[in-house]
């Protein structure tokens, strides 16, 4: 299925710099990067509720917030693409 995370983390407490962090490579982890603070996942259902629990733990919930959008596994005509950066295909092979 395909799920979207977006986060904001704030910077300016103490620990917020290394939260944003963790967030983010947690996010890079199991996903693909479409905005700063934006990921495209497609993941199972069981890792999704892993992941969640793992982005929860680490998140302030009174100086933070994060969205999870679940768009399902027919998620294809739920996205559409304009503008500079290409589009990608989140289910073809990705080298690293």
């Amino acid at each position: 299925m395909m799920v979207l995370i977006t986060y904001d983390v704030a910077v300016t407490s103490p620990n917020g710099a290394k939260r944003l962090r963790q967030i983010s490579k947690q996010c890079t982890n199991y996903g693909q990067r479409v905005q700063n603070s934006v990921f495209e996942c497609v993941i199972e259902n069981a890792t999704f509720i892993m992941l969640r629990k793992k982005l929860l733990d680490i998140m302030d919930k009174n100086e933070d917030s994060i969205r999870f959008y679940i768009l399902g596994n027919n998620w294809t005509m739920k996205i559409e693409h304009y503008g500079v950066k290409e589009s990608y295909n989140p289910e073809d092979v990705i080298i690293i």
